[in-house]
């Protein structure tokens, strides 16, 4: 493979290690497996998943609903509050695939009826800690009124109660995961009890990377929804979701520069390749935007010294490294870096190259 540029590294053994150890978890669980497909956005990778007998996927739009249904995929979950200016997709849609809508509001579910030609089936989002988007789990007069609105037309199902438990990112044990995972699964059976008296089919959502990755007990939840763990990121092992080795994707990044006297290396690699997501070093605070592995013919290796990206401008990234490192390289060499965050750097880039050189495409972005 000629690297000539920022270019995204799959290695697809790994990839395909992480699919696999989550459906078996799924299926040791007995729960249902429906794999939020934002990270990796791709055909190819998809049809991993069904290698391993997923059948359901999570999206985090109807545009995203719409290329994956266009590759087989007849029940999506948009995991996104409704957007109800959608209208027109989001009957298109429906008319197709079962399609189960993400609900926050009575407003937007009223705005939907008004001009909705097909079935959907509706998750109502709760709130278990994030303070992103859905209801309190307290507010049971708000779940109730959504609940009357789906049951008052034909066109509409309840599905369940669904719920992101994205407080897990601020995690960095794994017991601080499963207290996590312990409190949303807690409030979420609370809710499960209430509304199954009168819904017996209810399922319970459950969806981030963090707790899907390191509990096991699953106990009346009826799916998971993790998305990152398909190629996971040096967030994902800082919070205790996985270690290096799990890591499936690196950016290859030619060297431009070389300044042993101040430790740093420059190289073609910035914001609009990584994104701007950093994590703070343990050891001085100071940020950590990607993590320098060294590639090879099958994948790549951990120096070992430690060597990060300490800043990045819109193409540059600035690299922080001992001189007996910096010492070793030559302008036009390529390095690897691990991802802080893997959903941002693969959407950023649009496309991957396995290590056998094929290329995988994206989802569009217009």
């Amino acid at each position: 493979m000629e690297v000539i540029r920022p270019t995204l590294l799959l290695d697809e053994t790994k990839c395909k290690a992480n699919i696999r150890r989550m459906a078996d978890k799924a299926r040791r669980a007995n729960v249902s497996f429906r794999p939020h497909f934002k990270t990796h956005q791709s055909h190819a990778v998809g049809r991993w998943f069904r290698e391993e007998g997923v059948t359901k996927s999570t999206v985090s739009s109807i545009r995203m609903a719409t290329y994956f249904a266009a590759d087989g995929w007849n029940d999506i979950t948009v995991a996104f509050p409704l957007n109800f200016l959608e209208i027109g997709e989001i009957n298109r849609l429906a008319a197709s695939i079962r399609l189960n809508l993400c609900i926050v509001s009575a407003a937007s579910l009223k705005k939907l009826l008004e001009e909705l030609r097909n079935p959907v089936h509706c998750f109502i989002e709760i709130d278990c800690g994030y303070r992103r988007t859905g209801l309190e789990p307290t507010d049971i007069g708000g779940i109730d009124e959504i609940i009357k609105l789906i049951s008052s037309s034909p066109l509409l199902t309840l599905a369940g109660l669904l719920t992101h438990a994205g407080q897990s990112y601020s995690c960095r044990s794994g017991s601080e995961i499963l207290k996590v995972h312990q409190q949303t699964t807690q409030v979420m059976r609370k809710l499960g009890a209430r509304y199954r008296r009168e819904f017996p089919d209810l399922v319970l959502s459950i969806g981030d990377t963090p707790t899907c990755s390191i509990a096991t007990d699953f106990s009346e939840v009826g799916e998971i929804r993790p998305g990152n763990f398909v190629f996971y990121d040096i967030m994902q092992r800082a919070i205790g979701s996985c270690s290096s080795e799990n890591i499936a994707i690196a950016m290859a990044c030619p060297v431009v520069a070389l300044y042993p006297a101040r430790n740093e290396i420059v190289i073609h690699g910035g914001g609009v390749h990584f994104s701007k997501d950093f994590l703070r070093r343990e050891d001085d605070g100071s940020a950590n935007f990607g993590e320098v592995v060294h590639l090879t013919a099958t994948g790549w290796e951990l120096p070992s010294l430690p060597v990060y990206i300490k800043s990045l401008s819109q193409e540059h990234g600035v690299l922080h490294a001992q001189a007996s490192f910096i010492e070793k390289l030559n302008p036009g060499d390529l390095l690897g870096v691990l991802p802080v965050h893997s959903c941002m750097t693969a959407d950023a880039m649009g496309e991957y190259f396995t290590m056998n050189d094929v290329r995988i495409t994206m989802m569009p972005k217009f």
